[in-house]
């Protein structure tokens, strides 16, 4: 599997983070990574250290993409990248993709997956939600992407920030197919009231 994560300004770095290192834990083929300016003003704020090991001695597979390069392989349909999750999804990001506007490589890129009827996830990070952001948030779903908004649950019981923010990339990456321990509801939980 070949997947593109792109990260926006949105809050939530951690989000990104953990998404990364489930897909390398994973032994995903290939991960492509882009990161919009903002997205890493903010990382850095949030003191969020994105993993960027590249192609190197120790075996990682995440390749950087440039924002601005749109000769970049996921802004084409034929370098058949798989999927794409943008994780945080800004609403800036959300209104250009669901107007048509491929301005840089993530907005692009998620074009080139909606047009190919490939996967994309998108993960708003966002509250409240005005009549816009929803609007453009339901063009996407009938676009065919997957609007995953990052809503921490907590019938786990997260005892941490990192635990609680899991449960979201948790979800994403078992949306994406990939497999990953996760947690998972069962009949004995109705038994524990």
């Amino acid at each position: 599997m070949r997947v593109v994560v792109a990260v926006t300004g949105a809050s939530g770095a951690v989000y990104a983070r953990q998404v990364l290192e489930g897909l390398v834990a994973a032994d995903v083929e290939r991960i492509g990574l882009i990161v919009s300016r903002r997205g890493e003003e903010v990382a850095e704020w949030e003191r969020v250290a994105l993993p960027t090991d590249g192609h190197n001695e120790r075996g990682g597979r995440i390749e950087r993409f440039d924002v601005d390069d749109m000769f970049a392989s996921p802004a084409s349909g034929s370098a058949r990248w798989d999927a794409m999750v943008i994780v945080p999804c800004s609403m800036g990001c959300v209104g250009r993709i669901a107007a048509g506007v491929s301005g840089d490589l993530i907005a692009r890129a998620a074009d080139v997956m909606l047009k190919e009827g490939r996967t994309l996830i998108v993960v708003p990070r966002e509250t409240p939600m005005n009549l816009i952001h929803l609007r453009n948030l339901v063009t996407l779903a009938e676009a065919g992407a997957v609007v995953m908004p990052a809503s921490p649950s907590f019938y786990s019981h997260p005892d941490s920030l990192e635990a609680a923010c899991r449960t979201v990339t948790e979800r994403i990456l078992a949306r994406l197919g990939v497999d990953s321990s996760r947690y998972e509801w069962a009949e004995s939980v109705k038994s524990e009231k």
